[in-house]
């Protein structure tokens, strides 16, 4: 067999290979496991019993929840906005693995925990990953660097670059949390002091938007995260700054929140 004919093989071979995806990511024992301990430091779990509904064929709308369970669980990224609506309807207690990029991605009632960190899963996909809870009360975002350190000691960690924005000081998306969380520090946000916010009136023009969407912060909020990105790296001046301004509509519900 010649070179091209081999590149012509490998091509028709890899059609049938099975494509990883972050449906298919199966968690690795001890990764749930730092998790799990997490969770019981952090949340009153005691007595209750641990439920993982997301395995192959499984179907968690089926299954029989009480007041004396608690879904911990990797489940599909790709429909964890349903899922979190059903428990949050259904008054199950969870906390699940979700995707990080899309963390602030639904308004609704839950607390985003970033980590931030790259996961390998079994399936050999590298996934950055962040956490959503119900069990921890009036707290929104939670930047918790504890649990990112001991989530990095046992995962690959590489860094994808990704364009950054600069918005103003109010605007807190997943990539902000991420930062601080990545330089060692913790960081909690009160559901009072932020209004969700999918896109800024001043990218409307430009046809942008929050990736990911986000919220927009009280200033004692705002207040909060800079004095935590105080000790975080610089913004890369490599590369071009495109600086977004609030409106005065976006300034007017700032002032009311907090």
């Amino acid at each position: 067999m010649n070179i091209e004919e081999n590149k012509e093989y490998e091509t028709f071979v890899e059609k049938f290979k099975p494509k990883k995806t972050t449906d298919d990511c199966y968690t690795p024992p001890e990764v749930y496991e730092v998790v799990l301990q997490y969770v019981r430091e952090k949340c009153n779990i005691e007595g209750l019993k641990v439920l993982r509904p997301f395995y192959p064929g499984g179907d968690y709308e089926s299954v029989q929840y009480n007041e004396n369970c608690v879904v911990i669980d990797n489940p599909p990224f790709s429909i964890i906005s349903q899922i979190i609506r059903f428990y949050n309807a259904k008054g199950v207690k969870y906390f699940l693995f979700a995707p990080h990029l899309t963390l602030f991605s639904t308004n609704q009632d839950y607390t985003a925990i970033v980590t931030s960190t790259d996961i390998v899963y079994e399936n050999g996909a590298k996934v950055k990953t962040s956490f959503v809870t119900n069990m921890m009360g009036d707290v929104k975002i939670l930047g918790d660097a504890e649990l990112r350190n001991r989530l990095k000691a046992i995962a690959n960690t590489n860094k994808v670059n990704l364009p950054t924005y600069q918005y103003p000081n109010n605007v807190v998306t997943v990539s902000r949390i991420a930062s601080i969380v990545e330089k060692g520090e913790s960081i909690y946000l009160m559901k009072k002091d932020l209004a969700f916010c999918r896109q800024l009136e001043s990218q409307k023009p430009h046809k942008k938007a929050l990736f990911g969407s986000g919220f927009l912060a009280s200033h004692t909020a705002a207040k909060e995260l800079a004095v935590k990105e105080s000790t975080a790296k610089e913004l890369a001046t490599k590369k071009e700054v495109l600086y977004w301004e609030l409106s005065d509509t976006e300034r007017t519900i700032i002032k009311q929140l907090g």
